[in-house]
């Protein structure tokens, strides 16, 4: 890791919410804090929570990479040219045994969205100088994570004020559904589900990636915690490829771009809120977010709305675009 201007802080949380959740994921997790280089003279700061992609956690975050600044060095980066103004950066830990909670409550995985809105920013505020206020706080994230800040932003939106969407999971129909086919094939050949699961607790280097993902999703939007594991519902059939419409339409009632269309105050709350996917995103992400930038927009919800030139991956630089603007929104809901 490069020389920062600021520091990071590691902390271990021990999750209450989190204690004997299905999967028997741990309950104790990690928790980064990057920490701005003139925190310690005193004073307040606003709080940005990083959600991490599918497959990827805080540590993943972190990570080192001889071509490009991680989340954090840019972070830094940015405060310490004056590119834009301080904040404390949270990088909490959600991942599962699937390789994501998609940041909501799942009776088939546990509380995430829960344990980051009523257990984490609650510990950063008694632990960190923050401004303890939803309008002090942002969360963002991209893909699976740009949707988990899309949900807390829906479903909790006392907590945050601000939120970021880099090629957030939406327009289900159009991202999710072309990819049923190709995991319900990862699904059969592995001899069902059971099958599949097992090959992956032997192998994960070796699991169809697609399939994997699938039931990440399922877990998070179609619980049955009363089956045996995996504890949810597939939305396809795994002999036939047949879709089955009623898992279907519990996936749907999920997509954040259905969930603006039921509830006409849907984000009018919020001091910002950016959206932004690549013009050729491979999951189609930018067909949904230009859907959702469009109804939001006719609801005279405060937005910013950018699509630019690339795909799904190697996007972290757009961060750059939108971190500025959120914590100004941020600062502005603090000093007016």
């Amino acid at each position: 890791m490069l020389t920062l201007a600021g520091r990071i802080e590691h902390h271990r949380v021990d999750s209450r919410l989190l204690r004997g959740n299905p999967l028997g994921d741990p309950h104790e997790r990690d928790l980064y804090v990057y920490v701005p280089p003139d925190y310690d003279q005193g004073g307040r700061y606003p709080l940005l929570l990083a959600l991490a992609g599918y497959g990827s956690t805080n540590r993943s975050l972190l990570n080192y990479d001889f071509f490009q600044p991680n989340l954090v060095e840019r972070f830094d980066r940015l405060v310490r040219e004056g590119r834009m103004r301080p904040a404390l950066l949270a990088l909490p830990d959600a991942i599962n045994r699937w390789g994501g909670s998609q940041f909501i409550d799942s009776t088939a995985t546990g509380p995430y969205q829960s344990y980051l809105a009523d257990e984490i920013v609650p510990w950063l505020d008694a632990h960190y100088r923050t401004v303890p206020e939803r309008e002090a706080r942002a969360v963002f994230g991209r893909s699976s994570g740009g949707f988990g800040a899309l949900r807390m932003g829906l479903d909790r939106p006392e907590v945050f004020g601000a939120i970021g969407s880099h090629a957030g999971d939406s327009a289900f129909e159009t991202s999710i559904l072309p990819e049923l086919t190709a995991a319900a094939i990862a699904y059969d050949r592995a001899g069902g589900l059971g099958g599949f699961i097992a090959r992956f607790d032997q192998d994960r280097t070796r699991v169809h990636f697609g399939g994997l993902m699938l039931l990440a999703y399922a877990a998070a939007y179609a619980p049955a915690p009363e089956a045996g594991l995996p504890f949810c519902e597939l939305p396809v059939d795994t002999r036939s490829g047949e879709l089955r419409a009623d898992v279907w339409s519990r996936f749907m009632s999920h997509d954040p771009l259905q969930r603006v269309e039921r509830d006409p105050d849907a984000l009018r709350s919020a001091s910002l809120v950016y959206l932004d996917a690549g013009d050729r995103d491979e999951h189609g992400l930018h067909f949904g977010t230009r859907r959702l930038a469009q109804l939001l927009g006719t609801r005279g919800v405060r937005l910013r709305h950018d699509e630019f030139e690339g795909g799904h991956r190697g996007t972290s630089h757009r961060f750059e675009v939108s971190w500025p603007l959120l914590i100004d929104a941020c600062w502005h809901a603090i000093t007016g």
